[in-house]
C-alpha cells in the first residue's frame, strides 16, 4: 500500500483485471452441474460417472475419460469431498479443465472451469469510475449477538440461506445507511449490496469486502471497491441477491460498475 490512496486503487483494479481474467478465474466457469439433475451419473460434456452418496460424491472413470485425481489418471472409483482449494488446485482435472466438486445446503454439483471459454475469450475488461475519495466512507460495525440466516433468491433462481455476522452504519448524503454483512473466517466483512444505478449504470447488485473492523468497529466503506459479483462473469454461478435492507434508496456510481461491451 502506498500513502496515494488514488495509486493504490489503479493498482487494485488492475491486479482485479487480471485474477478475473486468469486461466481459472470467474470467466472461465463453463457450467454448474447439480448431480440431483442427472441421477443416472452422466453430465453432458463432462467425462466420467458422478453419484452422490451422502457426504461424499463417488467417481467412476475409464481410461478413455482420460481423468487425473491428485495428479494420477483415474481408472476405477474414487471418493470425493468437496473441494476447498484454489481452482488449479482441484483434485479432478481433465486435460486444461478443472472439475470442482461443490456442496450447497446438502446438495452436490460439479463445477467445469475451461481455459479455452468462449467468456473469457470475449472479455475486454471492466467498466469502473476513478477512485473517488467522497466515496470511502467512515463507518462502524456492530455484531449481531447471535449469527443470523436469512433466505435470499441466488442467481440460479433458487432460494438459499445467507449468512450475517453484523452490520455497518455510515453517512451518506446527509443520512445515516446501514449494510448487513457477513464476517469472513480471517474477520473482513462481506456485503451483498444494491442500489439507484443497480440494473441500469450498474451490474444488478454487487459485493462489498471491506477490511476487519478496529477493536472499536471503526470500518472504512469504500464504494470505489465495489464488486461485481461472480455471475456477472459467468451465467454459472449461484450468487446471492441482497438481503432485506440492503438496497440503498441512493445511486453509487462508484467501484465496478459491469462488463465493458456489456
Amino acid at each position: 500500500m502506498s500513502t496515494d490512496p488514488q495509486q493504490d486503487w489503479k493498482s487494485w483494479h488492475e491486479h482485479r483485471t487480471a485474477t478475473v481474467s486468469g486461466p481459472y478465474g470467474p470467466l472461465s466457469l463453463t457450467g454448474t452441474h447439480w448431480l440431483s439433475d442427472y441421477p443416472e451419473g452422466r453430465i453432458p460434456a463432462v467425462p466420467g460417472e458422478w453419484r452422490e452418496d451422502g457426504d461424499e460424491v463417488v467417481l467412476a472413470a475409464a481410461a478413455e475419460d482420460g481423468l487425473t485425481v491428485d495428479g494420477k489418471p483415474l481408472t476405477g472409483r474414487i471418493r470425493l469431498g468437496a473441494d476447498h482449494a484454489p481452482i488449479p488446485e482441484a483434485r479432478v482435472v481433465h486435460g486444461e479443465r478443472r472439475l470442482v466438486v461443490l456442496r450447497r445446503e446438502g446438495l452436490w454439483a460439479v463445477r467445469d472451469f475451461d481455459p479455452d471459454s468462449p467468456a473469457r475469450k470475449a472479455f475486454k475488461g471492466i467498466e469502473a469510475s476513478a477512485y473517488d475519495a467522497r466515496w470511502a466512507l467512515p463507518g462502524c460495525f456492530t455484531p449481531y449477538e447471535e449469527h443470523r440466516s436469512v433466505r435470499v433468491e441466488n442467481a440460479d433462481g433458487r432460494e438459499r440461506g445467507l449468512g450475517l455476522g453484523g452490520e455497518i452504519a455510515f453517512e451518506l448524503d446527509g443520512e445515516e445507511r446501514t449494510l448487513h454483512v457477513a464476517v469472513e473466517a480471517d474477520g473482513s466483512l462481506w456485503a451483498v449490496f444494491a442500489d439507484a444505478t443497480s440494473g441500469n449504470s450498474s451490474y444488478r447488485f454487487r459485493f462489498l469486502r471491506p477490511a476487519a473492523p478496529a477493536e472499536d468497529g471503526a470500518v472504512t466503506v469504500d464504494f470505489n471497491r465495489s464488486l461485481l459479483p461472480p455471475c456477472a462473469f459467468a451465467d454459472h454461478f449461484i450468487c446471492p441477491f441482497p438481503p432485506p435492507g440492503n438496497t440503498l434508496a441512493v445511486g453509487v456510481p462508484a467501484g465496478e460498475r459491469n462488463l465493458l461491451g456489456a
